[in-house]
């Protein structure tokens, strides 16, 4: 049977309706309305719902064989996909997201590194750099994503900011692929840490820290096979050029070009992004951080150039603004980057300690303003 056959028998309902205990009455079916996940007549679980989630890639879409739901549907039913979702799926970050996360699961696994499945990675996100704009990269990187999904994401938006730095200092292909392949693998030593350190929500204690500290040490390790430089670079990404980073210590110069890209965008994108332990900050309030880290942390010429460039590819976006109103960007001050002019309402107000920027907010492409 077809994909378009099959979804003509079947409705579609949120995974959201399925609770423990629950009498099965229809054949349940995945997104894509064609493998069978539940049979009719079973009694569901925790684990079987756990695992149809599971399977279901984090989607919230399933199919079910009659109508037993529809009441049910007109309660609750499926969210439509707002635009992050739309532009994952169609730029292909869904799949090699996907693909990041099996490599990332297989290091912590078997302590090793797939080289030619992190190499074929890398490769198709230097081939989407290419043909996508700054702005879509930067509304993939900015949109607001699910909290589980951190690990896999950091790894993929690191790598796309070092390639649009790349891009902005006009560097050649064969030094931007490097910088995007960095980027990728930077916190690959990361699988190695035990679950409950790394996602502990919560301050770490010191002896927690110290052993996240190990994961540029063992990021290099799992990178044998491959170039110094790019194995130096993954070392060296919590190196501060005033010589208080880690693991050894290094200041100004010392610390390679590509590992100070690579560490400004490990920071703008590790501070914009929702945790379990924390919210998001917006990538205004973020440049500001980086501003001030310019001082004695991050080479002050990058993140200058960072805060030329990427004020310009947000302006038009949606906002969530402290209130709870949407607002679009529409100017800002680069001498006072972390408040932009915001309009709301047909007005155009500066935004302020009171009434700030939260986070880039995602919407139904219709909805977007001009």
């Amino acid at each position: 049977m077809s994909n378009d056959s099959t979804r003509s028998n079947l409705t579609p309902v949120s995974i959201g309706l399925l609770f423990d205990n629950m009498v099965i009455e229809e054949d349940v079916y995945d997104s894509t309305a064609t493998t069978l996940l539940i049979k009719h007549g079973a009694t569901l679980t925790a684990d079987m719902i756990e695992k149809t989630r599971n399977i279901n890639k984090g989607r919230d879409t399933i199919y079910v064989s009659g109508n037993t739901y529809r009441t049910l549907i007109e309660k609750n039913p499926p969210p439509k996909p707002d635009i992050r979702q739309e532009l994952e799926e169609e730029t292909g970050y869904t799949s090699i997201k996907d693909v990041t996360n099996d490599i990332l699961e297989d290091i912590a696994r078997n302590q090793v590194l797939q080289t030619e499945t992190i190499h074929s990675v890398s490769e198709e996100l230097s081939n989407h750099l290419e043909v996508s704009t700054p702005a879509t990269v930067l509304s993939l990187i900015n949109a607001l994503a699910p909290v589980d999904e951190y690990f896999q994401r950091h790894c993929i938006n690191v790598s796309l900011l070092n390639g649009l730095f790349g891009r902005w200092l006009k560097l050649p292909k064969a030094e931007v692929d490097r910088l995007v392949l960095i980027g990728l693998s930077h916190d690959c030593g990361k699988a190695l840490i035990p679950a409950q350190v790394l996602n502990a929500p919560r301050r770490l204690t010191v002896v927690e820290f110290e052993v996240i500290k190990m994961h540029s040490v063992f990021s290099f390790e799992l990178l044998a096979k491959f170039p110094e430089p790019i194995r130096h670079a993954v070392r060296y990404h919590h190196e501060k050029t005033g010589g208080a980073g880690y693991p050894d210590q290094l200041h100004g110069k010392k610390i390679p070009l590509e590992e100070r890209i690579n560490a400004v965008s490990d920071i703008y994108d590790a501070k914009g992004t929702r945790r379990a332990y924390k919210g998001p900050n917006s990538p205004f309030s973020t440049m500001a951080m980086l501003q001030r880290l310019k001082s004695n942390e991050l080479d002050p010429i990058l993140v200058d150039l960072f805060i030329h460039q990427m004020p310009y590819e947000l302006l038009n976006k949606l906002v969530m603004m402290s209130d709870g109103a949407i607002g679009v960007l529409r100017s800002f001050d680069p001498s006072d980057i972390e408040y932009p002019y915001v309009e709301v309402g047909g007005r155009v107000m500066k935004s302020n300690e009171n009434w700030r920027c939260m986070h880039m907010h995602s919407e139904e492409r219709e909805s977007l303003p001009q």
